[in-house]
């Protein structure tokens, strides 16, 4: 690592958060933005935003790219971008606290991903091959109804989610929940709900409780032509404390 940069960006909703490149001595570049969810809970890893700078009503993260250009870059320079682990905990030795207050949590992430991203690019290998087993891409996981803070609706569920386990590649994932969507969609539609989408780019329409979303996916995946719970799962991110 030769030299580190970070700067305040905005988001897709419009709100302020950080990005932060990392160089190489062999001229690969990684960038990695960290954009912080709608929702943030009491037992989340810290975001550390400028709560007092009025200027942008509290949100801003000039203190984290400070942290960034300053103390971080200090620490991690000349260090190898092929050691993750190392790289991560001096980080994390560097803060010193539990959930990561003194850097904030957004900091350090943006640098350990641009850093992991550098490192692919310096290996000339995609970013997927350089995490986890280093042979498959994941699957997704789509967010196909949304609620909380992600959508002025009633649902109290932040996000209603699909797994599609049948799949054995990338591509098929994405087929089958292409699949189960466009059968929600008219689900939805046939019972003159709104299909307007929330934050999260899953349908929002309002419902009288949460069960009856989870009805509404389990009758999309069988219409879909699957089996809810085998070939397809529902996954649940509640947003709660």
């Amino acid at each position: 690592i030769t030299n580190i940069k970070s700067r305040q960006v905005f988001d897709s909703r419009g709100n302020p958060t950080i990005e932060s490149e990392v160089f190489l001595n062999d001229g690969s570049i990684g960038a990695s933005i960290v954009p912080s969810g709608a929702s943030t809970g009491t037992h989340e890893a810290f975001e550390l935003r400028d709560v007092d700078n009025k200027k942008y009503l509290g949100k801003s993260v000039l203190k984290a790219v400070e942290k960034v250009n300053v103390e971080i870059s200090k620490a991690l320079l000349g260090q190898s971008s092929e050691d993750q682990n190392k790289v991560d905990q001096i980080m994390i030795d560097l803060d010193g606290t539990e959930k990561k207050k003194r850097l904030g949590a957004n900091a350090i992430l943006s640098v350990s991903l641009a850093v992991n991203k550098a490192n692919a690019t310096s290996k000339k290998i995609p970013l997927y091959k350089n995490i986890g087993d280093g042979k498959s891409l994941p699957i997704p996981i789509m967010n196909i109804i949304n609620g909380g803070v992600h959508a002025n609706n009633s649902l109290r569920i932040q996000e209603f989610m699909i797994r599609p386990d049948k799949a054995e590649t990338f591509e098929e994932s994405l087929n089958i929940c292409f699949l189960v969507m466009q059968k929600l969609r008219n689900l939805i539609k046939n019972k003159n709900l709104s299909t307007t989408v929330g934050d999260e780019g899953g349908f929002a329409p309002n419902l009288a409780n949460n069960e009856i979303a989870i009805e509404f996916i389990i009758e999309s995946i069988t219409k879909a032509g699957f089996k809810p719970g085998k070939d397809v799962s529902i996954c649940l991110d509640v947003a709660a404390n």
